[in-house]
């Protein structure tokens, strides 16, 4: 084999990673010969079926930084942080088994119609197309960051290449980690001070042939060509490709993460590896509930949480992307659900190699966005490299050119659109083309601006929540009128996105004594079996114990020796957290703490009350954001409706009615449906469950009894998973 390389990575892995993209740029100009109309372009005609939808919705769910981020949160909460986001995610299953089918049988290019249709307001449509694209710019950010972290850490420079600066910063970087490790009692007043200055500084331990910012506007221009030519066919198209990909991905670190930690500490076989995670990691690391990792993650933050989660998915736009490209309802909603189901399991196996590479290599990166790359770098033989770099850019292309689609979509139809009508068919596909540039340069220069992949995803979140409530109660209250919808946007958007960005800016406002407030620290006690790592741990406590005992700086007695399997109990503390900034606290020089990220204004607000937010827990708090997110805007839209004129009967009766006709395969006969239904909205008021009320829930068919049996069994399966995986070596 030829040790000829190219960025550090050998040849075979560049032939890999060079005929995978050649492979989908020819299915993106294959689907441009099919392109005759704007449905052709966003919707692929209407005419895939489960197999594709399967993979569309897994696709769209999945990114680069779905197996980053959940290394990052697992390095950081231990198992809770698997558990964070996949038990808030099963939640809402059910549900979505329900609402899929909402978005084919709408029947709309874009989610953005449902406002003008629905409400009667092109402004509302318009309004909520900018804040989805400015939602999916932030995913493709972290896709990009994600991406190009994880493929720089992979063609990482061996010693004997890097250059005297680099060198030099390197050394910085181990000085950094020293004292890091070393306990903070321990530290005289030079290193402390040394501490602090290189914290500031945050040197760079590890250095990449591969410039990042090269790599992303690189892959940027592959995914214009093969999707901004085909539209949504190439883009589904190599969703399904990608999405199996994407699964060989997941699986394919597992067998040789699990030989390598079998190696390093003595164990043999498939139980081997969960014995070495089970004795050389804390038992606190795999406590998913209560953990003193995670202390937030109580069953009340949970279910605020996933309900948050639930009415916020439930309004993005790429839903109808998705479901809306199906032939018919039942195909969307089987093809979507199994996607997501899929992505549930692969997070499951996700927080698998994240305990595993956490315990290969957690201690040698200051970044945890770099762990992942470090493994595929380390683990894998020559040319699967190459196919895990090509998975990886899969991930990034499946998520990133879906919504690149939905954004051109609901930009072209509901914002170009009014503003330029009567224009050809043509110059609007023009149109779209030009604003998937747009979105891809947007999701560039917020990965520049914000090169970390977690604080993206918390980011992202905060953006459904102002119009959530508008198309909720939309679709199921006829009293939801247009003047409530208005003021439930203006309020939450007022309160969620505007304040708590921009008042930040103002000066002295992070540096506010008042918005310094934190919660009260306090202690968990936890009765723990002593494994090898309890037992190496207390050897070392016992040792920190008689240097602090010689220095005349402790009394008593020293921590009693432990033996394998004995019973132990172990406090933990949980440190005060900032109540009001999304970033927590940093501290200058001068003492002076200043806050980090985002402001939690609903909290300010609750203080401004004389709620004593200090006395409440971190989680606690936590639960009171997700409930304002919640209450505000549903409350606010349902009290102004009942003051304010509803639509016109005539609108929400065809409205209506066309949600409870089934959406046909056949593009004649569907037409044929809907044409029926605005000539006698009644056809289908058989299929109301309150009829002669303005609550528009539809009966329940058999389909939907069996299909919510398979789906809660999924979900059930989903967390035996994440248990068997928590406690399997014990």
């Amino acid at each position: 084999m030829s040790s000829y390389t190219i960025f550090g990575l050998p040849l075979i892995d560049i032939v890999v990673i060079i005929a995978y993209f050649a492979v989908v740029l020819w299915i993106g100009f294959r689907a441009m010969k099919r392109i005759n109309s704007s449905e052709d372009y966003f919707l692929a005609g209407r005419k895939f079926g489960k197999g594709i939808q399967t993979f569309a919705a897994f696709g769209q769910g999945t990114s680069a930084e779905s197996a980053v981020t959940t290394t990052t949160m697992v390095s950081t909460n231990g198992a809770a942080g698997i558990g964070m986001g996949l038990i808030s995610g099963v939640i809402g299953m059910p549900l979505f088994w329900m609402t899929t089918m909402w978005y084919r049988r709408l029947r709309y290019l874009s989610l953005a119609e449902f406002f003008t249709e629905r409400y009667g307001s092109k402004r509302m449509a318009g309004f909520y197309a900018v804040i989805q694209t400015i939602m999916f710019m932030i995913v493709a950010a972290a896709g990009f960051t994600a991406m190009s972290k994880t493929i720089a850490a992979i063609a990482q420079k061996p010693a004997e290449a890097l250059t005297q600066y680099e060198l030099e910063e390197q050394a910085l970087a181990q000085e950094w980690q020293v004292l890091k490790d070393k306990d903070f009692r321990l530290l005289s007043e030079v290193e402390t001070d040394r501490l602090k200055t290189l914290s500031e500084l945050r040197p760079q331990a590890t250095f990449s042939y591969i410039n990042r910012t090269y790599l992303t506007l690189a892959l940027a221009v592959i995914i214009l060509l093969y999707a901004v030519s085909g539209g949504l066919e190439a883009a589904f198209v190599t969703d399904m490709i990608q999405g199996i990909f994407i699964i060989i991905l997941t699986l394919m670190l597992i067998p040789f993460a699990m030989s390598k930690i079998n190696t390093l500490f003595g164990y043999e076989g498939f139980m081997g590896t969960f014995h070495a995670l089970h004795q050389n990691l804390p038992e606190a690391f795999f406590e998913v509930l209560g953990s003193p990792n995670l202390p937030q993650f109580t069953w009340y933050y949970i279910l605020a949480f996933g309900l948050l989660f639930l009415v916020n998915t439930g309004v993005q736009a790429n839903q109808m992307t998705a479901a809306g490209s199906a032939k018919d309802d039942e195909t969307a909603r089987i093809g979507f659900l199994t996607g997501i189901f899929i992505k549930r399991y692969c997070s499951v196996i996700w927080g698998f190699l994240a305990m595993m590479t956490l315990l290969l290599y957690g201690q040698e990166v200051t970044d945890p966005d770099m762990v992942w790359g470090m493994a595929t770098r380390d683990l894998l033989p020559v040319g699967l490299v190459g196919l895990m770099i090509a998975c990886l850019m899969a991930a990034l292309m499946s998520t990133a050119d879906a919504l690149m689609l939905t954004s051109s979509s609901l930009l072209t139809n509901n914002f170009y659109k009014p503003l330029f009508p009567g224009r050809s068919d043509g110059h609007y596909i023009m149109m779209g083309r030009l604003f998937c540039v747009l979105y891809i340069v947007g999701g560039l220069v917020i990965a520049l601006l914000l090169d970390d992949v977690f604080t993206l995803f918390i980011f992202m979140l905060t953006f459904n929540s102002v119009i959530a409530a508008c198309f909720w109660m939309g679709m199921v209250w006829r009293r939801a009128s247009r003047v409530a919808a208005w003021v439930s946007i203006c309020v939450t958007t007022v309160f969620t996105l505007l304040l708590p960005v921009f008042l930040p800016m103002i000066p002295s406002v992070r540096s506010s004594e008042y918005l310094a407030m934190e919660t009260n620290g306090y202690e968990v006690e936890r009765t723990y079996t002593a494994k090898e790592f309890d037992v190496q741990n207390r050897e070392e406590e016992i040792l920190l114990w008689e240097t602090l005992q010689a220095r005349g700086e402790v009394n008593g007695s020293a921590p009693e020796s432990l033996e394998l399997g004995q019973k132990f109990e172990k406090s933990d503390y949980v440190e005060p957290r900032s109540i009001f900034w999304q970033g927590g606290l940093t501290t200058d020089g001068n003492g002076i703490s200043s806050g980090r990220g985002m402001l939690k204004v609903e909290l300010v607000v609750l203080s401004w009350l004389g709620v004593d937010l200090t006395a409440n827990s971190f989680a606690f708090n936590e639960t009171l954001t997700a409930i304002f997110r919640l209450l505000v805007p549903f409350g606010l839209l349902i009290l102004v409706s009942i003051f304010t004129r509803s639509e016109p009967k005539e609108s929400l009766d065809f409205f209506y009615a066309r949600l409870r006709t089934p959406a046909s395969g056949d593009p004649v006969e569907d037409a044929r449906l809907v044409e029926a239904v605005r000539l006698e909205p009644s056809l289908q008021d058989d299929k109301r469950l309150f009829p002669g009320t303005n609550w528009e829930f539809r009966k329940w068919t058999r389909s939907d009894w069996v299909g919510q049996g398979y789906v809660i069994l999924g979900a059930a399966g989903v967390l035996l998973s994440l248990y068997l995986i928590v406690n399997l070596g014990r």
